[in-house]
């Protein structure tokens, strides 16, 4: 039976009275609650609604356009509030049927109370708007009210006053109109919900009142809403156009924090995750069903397996965030599969981008301020890194962007925020992503015959931020290429079955999820504390003797906890053992000796990676610069004569070469110029 206005009103004031109870009703103590607080709205859940009234929940749901201010109305009554207090009624948890995805909105949800869920990719500055419009008669300064109840503003007619009765010109009388705040957003769909490279798609929501700037770029939403519908502009013949452009008229929102854990898992998920859980080799079967279809690079896989499970990020208690993700960095020749890989995680990872090199802007990764083209005001809109927020950022090739859009990164790597201060908007965004990257040598290929440290064409300031660096290169070696060969022929072959993983994507992405959503405080044993320090001192103390390379940083010792932290959440256990640490070592070794082994003393040097260069080319660079200095001074500084240069460093057993290399290098930078041909000085400082 259809409720009109008036019955609507007295269903909802005894639904908040007596609602479940009337000796306890969950409604009233809540409007009381508002009263203390000094609070607008209340929020209604509405599966109560369901449970109190089914077939007013269903006309609620179903011709909200007529009925959804009466909630409010009854809400003012009951409230009891001075007339002037504006107070709404606002719901939550719709029916699943009424749980629709942002690409599944069609015609037929016009005008209907939808629910959506989505990431707020844009926000738009807050505007007042008009509800109740005073106009003052020009004529006869009598005040007529207009209330505003659609985006096209309304102006009298005629006076209302008999003695008048004329049309105008009326004037707004600003001071005794009535106001409230407005905000537009743009959602796009979850990344989650966007597996095999779907466009997302976008859905505009005007907020209006106290629940105004609560979302901010990259925050997940859950918006409950009428949908309505603007017709679009006019044609190149002057007529309206038929088609209409969409939007929700938000009537609540709600923030998710920790969206990756709150998808739904059955009792019989959690059954079969804790049987894999309490299996021994847990941690290897998850590594070997990470990119079946790549053979080897066990390793590579070990490390991006850990990284989808990650660490809790740390609070310390003056405020300082210490990061729980891991960023790896994948460096290798063409075709061993690098590519494959991000792709793989960024099917498998229950929240994550995947964005590639040239394709790549700063502004992309991270925010951007744009122009706002309804408005013509600036607005902030979220980048990859934001919208990936407790995720995995897939960046692919990302040695062909421009080093300009690469250093934008580094904040999000390190604090896990982005800070915009363009246009008039300062504002810190949310980017607590992982990164797992991808990049190719310099030159296209390793060369055997140089430092690999050398060949990686990123700056030590982003390579330094990275916990794991691997070097992938593709040397021909007979008994491995007949392993490769023969599992690239079952793929293409009906001996598929044969390389089956363990464990498939979902079962992966569901372990990851209850891992996550279970294991929140992990610990370090006594055992594992003592295994960590006795590393960090053994390997550090290779480092104390004079002009020997530093081997290790803090820095590193944070990457090692981490990992360590991830492979004990990976067992779904809160508690990291010695075994963890071990194996996490193990891990690092492999790394650090292939990209930050020193070529010429085989001693491992941090600085490979933090500097770009081996402690012994940095001495070098020294002699080669002391040189320059002594022979400049032997020459009255009228500088040092090129061929004298390269005969001394020849005597410090410096090849020709590699002075060569340098004095480019330090004359590119500005530190030695050539006051004359064949004559270099040293800038000074």
């Amino acid at each position: 039976m259809k409720l009109n206005k008036e019955e609507v009103i007295d269903r909802f004031k005894e639904f908040y009275e007596a609602y479940p109870d009337v000796s306890e009703p969950k409604y009233k103590k809540l409007i009381d609650k508002m009263k203390i607080e000094g609070k607008s709205s209340l929020y209604i859940d509405f599966d109560d609604l369901i449970d109190f009234d089914f077939d007013l929940s269903e006309q609620l749901l179903n011709e909200p356009e007529d009925i959804l201010a009466s909630p409010s109305q009854a809400l003012k009554e009951v409230y009891g509030a001075e007339a002037n207090k504006r107070l709404t009624a606002r719901f939550i948890n719709l029916p699943p049927t009424e749980r629709i995805d942002i690409r599944d909105i069609r015609a037929v949800h016009i005008n209907k109370l939808i629910q959506v869920e989505g990431v707020v990719r844009r926000t738009s500055e807050v505007k007042p708007e008009v509800i109740e419009a005073v106009f003052s008669c020009e004529r006869c300064s009598e005040y007529i009210t207009i209330m505003q109840d659609s985006h096209i503003f309304k102006t009298p007619v005629t006076c209302s006053n008999p003695a008048c009765g004329r049309n105008g010109p009326f004037t707004l009388v600003k001071t005794y109109s009535k106001f409230i705040d407005w905000q537009n957003i743009k959602i796009q769909e979850k990344p989650e919900k966007l597996k095999g490279g779907r466009l997302p798609w976008i859905m505009d929501c005007i907020i209006k009142d106290d629940i105004v700037d609560l979302a901010q770029p990259g925050n997940v939403v859950t918006i409950v809403g009428i949908l309505k519908t603007v017709q679009e502009g006019s044609t190149k013949s002057g007529g309206k156009k038929t088609t209409f452009t969409k939007s929700i008229e938000v009537n609540s929102i709600e923030i998710k924090e920790k969206d990756i854990q709150d998808l739904e898992l059955s009792e019989e998920d959690e059954e079969k995750i804790l049987e894999l859980s309490s299996d021994p080799k847990i941690c290897e079967n998850i590594t070997n069903s990470i990119a079946p279809s790549i053979f080897g690079n066990q390793h590579v896989k070990y490390a991006v397996a850990l990284q989808l499970f990650s660490s809790e990020a740390r609070i310390l208690n003056d405020g300082t965030r210490i990061r729980g993700d891991s960023h790896i960095l994948l460096v290798g020749d063409p075709g061993v599969a690098k590519s494959q890989i991000l792709k793989y995680i960024n099917l498998v990872a229950p929240r994550s981008i995947y964005t590639s090199g040239k394709g790549t802007s700063a502004a992309g990764l991270t925010a951007a301020v744009i122009r706002d083209e309804t408005s013509g005001s600036f607005a902030l809109e979220a980048g990859a890194l934001v919208i990936a927020d407790n995720g995995i950022a897939c960046i692919d090739e990302i040695d062909k962007m421009s080093n300009e859009d690469r250093s934008s990164i580094h904040e999000a790597m390190e604090q896990q925020t982005i800070s915009i201060a363009k246009a008039g908007i300062i504002a810190t965004l949310n980017a607590r992503a992982s990164i797992l990257a991808a990049a190719n040598p310099k030159r296209g290929r390793f060369d055997s015959y140089k430092p690999l440290g050398e060949q990686i064409d990123l700056l030590p300031t982003l390579l330094s931020r990275f916990d794991l660096i691997f070097i992938l290169t593709d040397k021909p070696k007979e008994s491995e290429d007949k392993k490769i060969a023969e599992h690239i022929l079952k793929l293409h072959s009906n001996e598929k079955q044969s390389i089956m993983p363990v464990l498939g994507t979902d079962e992966i992405r569901k372990y990851a999820i209850y891992s996550k959503k279970t294991i929140k405080e992990i610990t370090l044993t006594e055992e594992a504390k003592n295994r960590l320090l006795e590393f960090y001192v053994s390997i550090r103390k290779k480092g104390e003797e004079k002009n020997t390379p530093i081997p290790i940083t803090a820095r590193q010792l944070e990457s090692l906890i981490r990992l360590s932290e991830a492979r004990a959440r990976m067992r779904l256990s809160d508690k990291v053992m010695v075994e963890d640490v071990e194996d996490i070592i193990q891990l690092y070794m492999k790394s650090i000796e292939e990209i930050g082994k020193d070529p010429e003393t085989g001693e491992i040097d941090i600085d490979m990676i933090m500097t770009g260069r081996p402690k012994s080319q940095r001495d070098k660079i020294t002699v080669i610069m002391d040189i320059i200095s002594n022979l400049d001074k032997k020459n009255n500084n009228e500088g040092a004569l090129t061929s004298e240069v390269y005969e001394e460093a020849r005597a410090e057993n410096i090849s020709d070469s590699f002075t060569r290399k340098i004095i480019d290098e330090l004359k590119q930078k500005g530190d030695v110029y050539e006051p004359r041909p064949d004559r270099l000085k040293l800038t000074l400082l």
